[in-house]
């Protein structure tokens, strides 16, 4: 046992001062490629949610005929913008990459709220493939709507597509409300990471 200046024993002399924590790394594209993430799948949400409450509501008082131009003119319009094929694939991608940074770095709670997100918007994926772009095809190949003789596709989008696409709206609202949370925690962790590494040694 050691003795301080004083004479008095020092009971801490035998033990060694801890070894510092090296702080954990954190990747500078988490937080980018949350708020892509975020902000698309926002966008995404939006579009579902104006068809819900407006588009098909507003076709719904129309004749048939003009339900069906309408409409393959919308869908012809949404096909050929490539801002909308960036958004559409990018809010995945970018939920994607950013659960795998997230997790790889610690923050796993953060990871699973951002995993979910893009679980969920795979699903509204899997919804629009299989349902409502099927719809769109057969609507597109019916033609020219002045020479429709056979209406039955517009009773289709009444029930399935409308139906499909309030699915997606709420699929989408809520992997948007997870990514919400996940920036929450991203953005506790790295304040806690920035408290850390100004602490004094030993404190």
């Amino acid at each position: 046992m050691s003795f301080n200046p004083t004479g008095t024993p020092n009971p801490y002399a035998a033990y060694p001062p801890a070894p510092a924590v090296a702080p954990v790394r954190r990747s500078k594209a988490v937080a980018p490629l949350l708020m892509i993430a975020t902000i698309t799948m926002g966008l995404m949400a939006g579009l579902f949610f104006a068809y819900d409450i407006s588009v098909m509501p507003g076709l719904a008082r129309t004749d048939d005929r003009t339900y069906v131009d309408a409409m393959q003119n919308f869908n012809a319009l949404i096909d050929g913008n490539g801002l909308f094929g960036m958004i559409f694939i990018g809010a995945l991608l970018a939920a994607a990459v950013a659960a795998f940074l997230e997790h790889r770095q610690g923050g796993r709670g953060a990871a699973l709220w951002i995993g979910a997100a893009a679980v969920l918007y795979l699903v509204a994926l899997m919804i629009t493939f299989s349902v409502n772009i099927p719809l769109n095809n057969e609507l597109a190949a019916a033609g020219d709507p002045a020479k429709i003789t056979d209406f039955s596709i517009v009773e289709k989008f009444r029930t399935t597509w409308e139906t499909s696409n309030i699915v997606r709206t709420l699929v989408c609202t809520a992997a948007l409300g997870f990514l919400a949370r996940a920036l929450v925690l991203h953005g506790r962790a790295g304040a806690g990471a920035g408290s850390a590494t100004m602490r004094p040694h030993g404190v």
